[in-house]
């Protein structure tokens, strides 16, 4: 059986998602095992974007298929191209959007290449583990767990979880339950030592605005220390977590 494997990531139109989405691929890329390398291994990892691409994420995949596949031999076994989403919520993009994408691109490619859509990054129970590292290396009395947000039922209850277990509370980006709201209810206890964990893969416009919002909050609570920790960013552990899925 050979293997080919595509992280996939909303899209932005800020670089630097996109370049930290490189360099996790390269990291991802590490973890193939010596005779995958063998095999046109440079061609093996790859990313994609749902959105802000100029194609849309089924051409895509059709895409690296034929640059992961076409350049060598097909296997008389099996050939999977096996697809990440890499998003941390079980929004509409997850549950719907990239599964009617990836059925358009089976019904396109090869017939020789079994398309495997894998679980999404943010079900991984790992995931919990890495942002406990972060916030170890932070003293605050209270942290705000903050994510994107989804209006999607349900897709609350894996974050609401997480923050559980991290003592933390949560605030969401786009939907009700804003930092500015949580930051409020916080000050009213009394706690003067408040950090923030954006819930984000990467640097890109949103943190930028994360930040800015804190800035303002710090104008408009001028008692309270406020600190900023960074998005999960491309590591090594993120890598680990990630090649995880692709066996699910």
């Amino acid at each position: 059986m050979s293997s080919a494997y595509l992280l996939v990531s909303h899209g932005s139109r800020d670089r630097r998602p996109e370049i930290a989405m490189q360099q996790l691929a390269k990291l991802v890329y590490n973890k193939l095992p010596e005779s995958h390398n063998a095999l046109n291994g440079a061609h093996l990892v790859g990313i994609a974007a749902l959105e802000m691409n100029p194609l849309p994420l089924h051409e895509q995949i059709q895409e690296f298929a034929k640059r992961a596949f076409d350049d060598r031999k097909l296997s008389q076994n099996e050939n999977r191209l096996k697809i990440v989403p890499l998003f941390l919520l079980p929004g509409v993009h997850v549950m719907t959007d990239i599964p009617a994408e990836v059925a358009l691109a089976q019904q396109a490619i090869n017939q020789d290449i079994i398309i495997e859509l894998q679980p999404y990054l943010g079900s991984h129970p790992n995931l919990e583990k890495l942002l406990a590292k972060q916030i170890a290396t932070i003293k605050a009395e209270a942290w705000i767990l903050l994510a994107h947000g989804s209006r999607r039922p349900g897709s609350k209850e894996t974050i609401e979880a997480m923050a559980g277990n991290l003592s933390a509370v949560t605030a969401y980006w786009s939907v009700p339950g804003s930092l500015e709201s949580r930051v409020k209810e916080l000050v009213a206890a009394g706690y003067k030592e408040i950090a923030i964990l954006p819930y984000f893969l990467f640097a890109g416009g949103i943190t930028d605005a994360i930040a800015a919002s804190i800035e303002e909050l710090k104008l408009q609570f001028s008692a309270v220390n406020f600190q900023l920790a960074e998005p999960l960013g491309a590591s090594a552990e993120l890598a680990e977590i990630i090649w995880d899925l692709t066996d699910r």
